[in-house]
This record gives structure tokens, C-alpha cells and sequence, in this order.
């Protein structure tokens, strides 16, 4: 596996273990429909929470969290729209980004709620 793949699953693991201590269930990972990939879909207080990882060996180019581009926020909305409709799901939908940052043998992390919004 690239160097990069596994920056990037260790990443996702590190946002989950993170959403587990703050009482989040997760309900799914790399959820797949069409051209999205949805991170980690999750559960707190009947919020159904979509969570993209981005994670990074460093801020040289800028922060994780920047690199959230239009076109993936339209192909996870449509993702997520489909999973709240084959799971018949009648709850609130938050998009949270959760940025990693490795720096000296450990990982920054920052949880951004609401990072951005649906239309």
C-alpha cells in the first residue's frame, strides 16, 4: 500500500476512535454510492452525522481541511441523500470535517461541526 493510503487509513481510524470517546455511533465506513465515498456516517442524538477525514504528513500546502473541494461536497450530498433514503431515515444531517495533522510521531486533530452545508 502507498505511503499516502496508509497516512489516510490511519487517519480515518484515529476520526473514529476520536468520535467513539465523544459518544458518537458509527453506523458506517466508506460508504460507496456512485462517484462519493462517504468517510464516516454516524449517529449522535438522532443527528445523523457525515464526517469527511482529511489527513495530512504536514500543513506545507495548507490545512486538511481545505482540500474539501465543491464537486465532493455535491457527490456526498447526493450520497448521503440516497443512505438516508434506503435506511428510511427520518433525522437531522450535520457534514463535520475532522482534520489530522501529523506532526512529530503524533497526530493533531480538529473537529470541525457544521463544516459545511447542503442545498
Amino acid at each position: 500500500m502507498a505511503e499516502h493510503n496508509r497516512l489516510g487509513k490511519k487517519g480515518e481510524q484515529l476520526a473514529v476512535d476520536f468520535l467513539i470517546k465523544k459518544n458518537y455511533i458509527i453506523l458506517e465506513r466508506n460508504y460507496r454510492f456512485e462517484k462519493a465515498e462517504v468517510d464516516i456516517i454516524a449517529l449522535k442524538n438522532n443527528m445523523l452525522v457525515i464526517v469527511e477525514v482529511k489527513t495530512r504528513s504536514s500543513t506545507e500546502f495548507g490545512n486538511p481541511q481545505d482540500f474539501v473541494k465543491p464537486k465532493q461536497i455535491k457527490n456526498l450530498v447526493k450520497a448521503v441523500n440516497e443512505y438516508v433514503i434506503e435506511n428510511n431515515l427520518d433525522v437531522e444531517v450535520r457534514f463535520d470535517i475532522i482534520a489530522l495533522v501529523n506532526t512529530n510521531e503524533r497526530f493533531e486533530i480538529e473537529h470541525l461541526e457544521d463544516a459545511f452545508y447542503h442545498f
